[in-house]
């Protein structure tokens, strides 16, 4: 797990983005400086709203940061050897990276993923030169995640000169996030509340560290999906991608959350195509979400709080999900409004959770019973 980073703040926060902007004229070179989005009114309530940074705008998705970084901090460390094969396991997004990253590095790109991910991605996958590893059973624990995982370890055996990422353990995984961060202080100036989704755990922990350095008291709010082990509880089927686990990575920073939000499938689904409809700006799953729970924060805190959220990803591959109606009706995802405010529960583990639900109190599920008290008191 890891904790509070602090970074120095500059003479002025605009130096932030221009020390991070990067040649265009490759494709490495598209990644970053992504634009934010004022999201107020109809999703919000009259004279609310908040920021949305659009990940979606980078070629493959927000995973292109992390792809690249870790791909390149390999290759200096000499753990990826020049023109050796990159595998991992992925639900999509970081696929798309890794397969810029073996084309900006010169590396074949093995992806290992499970019958969940989107025709769609799967097409682009291949027509970026990745190699598509399919696993077609769950594992009894740990899920398709554990089976993506089980199967990389295969392939590296098959492989001895190949290298795995392991985005759920890699700290570099973390650290691929300090621009976004600095591109949001350079942007907005100050931030208050930051909305993220919990996957990996790689993005909320790299922004949100490096935020705290600049604004300590900032209110960081973590969005996974019901079904999901990260939080505490149990596992159980999910059909939402890119966000929650099956599993425990260990990149998921605890203590840097205020709150965490469980959303279901359906509630995303009605935010992500509400955003559609009338704001030209959305997503999937993780998109979803975390705009349901930044609309609900835009209208419980005071309208001069500035509220940013994170969307992971554009609408693209989900044309056949979330926004495909015969999907949708065939999963029961349609006509469930979410209700004006979330359930409550009092500790992540107090009961299983199907809907709409916050906690304020946030632990490491895998923690002692005296860390886990240690970790509220410095909270």
């Amino acid at each position: 797990m890891y904790h509070l980073t602090t970074a120095p703040v500059p003479a002025s926060p605009a130096q932030l983005l221009a020390d991070a902007k990067r040649p265009m004229h490759t494709p490495a070179g598209l990644v970053g400086d992504t634009p934010v989005l004022w999201i107020g009114e109809p999703f919000t309530a009259a004279g609310r709203g908040f920021w949305a940074k659009l990940e979606g705008h980078n070629p493959g998705g927000i995973k292109d940061r992390s792809a690249l970084h870790m791909v390149r901090a390999a290759r200096e460390r000499g753990h990826l050897l020049p023109g050796a094969r990159i595998v991992e396991s992925t639900s999509g997004t970081l696929g798309l990276g890794l397969a810029l990253a073996g084309a900006t590095f010169g590396h074949p790109v093995t992806v290992v993923t499970d019958p969940g991910m989107e025709p769609l991605m799967t097409g682009l996958l291949t027509a970026y030169g990745a190699e598509v590893e399919l696993v077609d059973t769950p594992h009894p624990i740990g899920g398709w995640q554990e089976a993506r995982r089980q199967r990389v370890e295969e392939l590296l055996a098959v492989h001895p000169d190949a290298w795995c990422p392991d985005q759920y353990n890699n700290p570099d995984n973390v650290a691929a996030y300090a621009p976004l961060a600095h591109e949001l202080v350079a942007q907005l100036g100050r931030i208050d509340t930051l909305v993220v989704s919990v996957g990996t755990g790689g993005h909320s922990a790299g922004i949100a560290s490096v935020l705290r350095g600049f604004f300590p008291r900032l209110r960081v709010i973590g969005v996974d999906t019901t079904g999901s082990t990260i939080f505490g509880q149990p596992a159980a089927p999910r059909l939402m991608r890119g966000l929650g686990s099956s599993i425990y990575p260990r990149n998921v920073a605890y203590d840097l959350f205020d709150e965490v939000h469980w959303v279901a499938a359906p509630e995303a689904v009605w935010a992500a195509r509400r955003l559609a409809r009338h704001h030209y700006a959305t997503g999937g799953w993780s998109v979803g979400a975390v705009a349901l729970a930044a609309r609900w924060m835009s209208r419980m805190l005071p309208a001069e709080e500035r509220i940013v959220a994170v969307f992971p990803d554009g609408p693209q591959r989900y044309i056949g999900t979330v926004f495909d109606d015969t999907y949708c009706r065939a999963n029961d995802l349609l006509g469930h409004l979410p209700t004006d405010d979330p359930d409550e529960i009092t500790h992540t583990g107090e009961r299983v959770v199907t809907r709409w639900t916050r906690c304020t109190r946030v632990t490491d599920p895998l923690a002692t019973a005296g860390e886990q008290q240690l970790a509220g008191a410095v909270r």
